[in-house]
């Protein structure tokens, strides 16, 4: 008996993401989660240098400051609560201090323009088409930081409006980087904050938008994270207790379906190594000085130093 209704995924033939891979992480807090289980496997990855954003909007003005090299300065931050803050970037980036904020904000700028043209993957997480448009300078926001809602203007983008933005995202990324391989998902976290049937008209503004744009010939593509959570995980208990958010159960299901997608062979034998001393490194012995325990320790180093020669940006540090 089939208990589920199944997304039938091709397997990627060719691009697909291996060791050798250089993958930059952009958008809502999915790309974090994937980002983490990227991290701990040990990928080459670069994750949301201006900290979460949640519309293409926020991610588009990204990637176009640093690959033109923006320079931030005293007249594109604000202080709100005793903390510095850009409308930017996401309020894990602000600090109480001017200078040392105006310096971390051009520094990560210019690392994202080199990974942008490093990367041979970008995955891109679209969370909402819902955005804030501060009234004072007419611009929309990344992130309000908590300043009075009555200075923005709450706006929805359309289908056109997401789909030029996309595009430009697309034309932006590959005027430096002509070879990589952009790949668009779609957030299954559900931002009820802005009403059910709001979210709705949200999440089918940025899917189609996402559908004009994308072209494996181009090789641009989209992967269902929104779908699988919305059908195959269609049930209460795949929800953390905010029953907003994936819980680990279902953050572990979309990363097997995208790495049985997207995975070349080679990489899962090497993820499985990894997984093996990840596990050794988080173990605690009833005797740490045990005889057992410390040919443990040896055999665990073995395996280390052996990943390392075959590829030495490899750290468990």
């Amino acid at each position: 008996m089939q208990l589920q209704t199944i997304i039938p995924l091709k397997k990627v033939t060719r691009n697909g993401i291996d060791y050798n891979s250089k993958i930059l992480l952009l958008g809502s807090c999915f790309s974090e989660n994937i980002g983490d289980k990227l991290n701990y496997y040990k990928f080459q990855t670069f994750q949301n240098p201006f900290g979460i954003l949640f519309h293409p909007k926020a991610i588009e003005k990204l990637i176009t400051n640093a690959i033109n090299e923006k320079e931030y300065n005293v007249n594109d931050i604000v202080f709100q609560n005793e903390r510095w803050h850009s409308f930017d970037a996401h309020s894990n980036l602000s600090t109480s201090n001017e200078k040392l904020f105006l310096k971390k904000l051009n520094t990560t700028i210019s690392l994202t323009k080199r990974k942008l043209k490093e990367a041979s993957h970008i995955i891109i997480t679209l969370g909402t088409s819902w955005v804030y448009r501060f009234i004072e300078t007419d611009m929309i926001v990344a992130n309000c930081h908590k300043i009075p809602q009555k200075k923005f203007l709450k706006e929805l983008l359309s289908v056109d409006e997401i789909t030029e933005t996309l595009e430009a995202i697309i034309s932006l990324i590959k005027s430096v980087n002509k070879d990589v391989n952009v790949l668009f998902t779609v957030s299954p976290v559900r931002h009820l904050k802005d009403g059910f049937i709001e979210n709705t008209h949200s999440k089918s503004h940025l899917i189609s938008a996402i559908h004009n744009v994308i072209n494996q010939k181009k090789n641009t593509f989209y992967f269902p994270s929104y779908e699988i959570m919305m059908d195959e995980l269609r049930d209460y208990r795949f929800y953390s207790e905010d029953m907003i958010h994936p819980n680990k159960t279902a953050i572990n299901y979309i990363w097997e379906k995208f790495i049985n997608t997207w995975f070349t062979e080679n990489s899962k034998s090497t993820m499985n190594e990894i997984e093996v001393i990840q596990k050794g490194i988080a173990h605690r012995p009833f005797n740490e000085n045990s005889e057992q325990h410390q040919q443990f320790l040896k055999n665990l180093e073995v395996k280390k130093e052996k990943l390392k020669k075959e590829f030495s940006f490899i750290s468990f540090n």
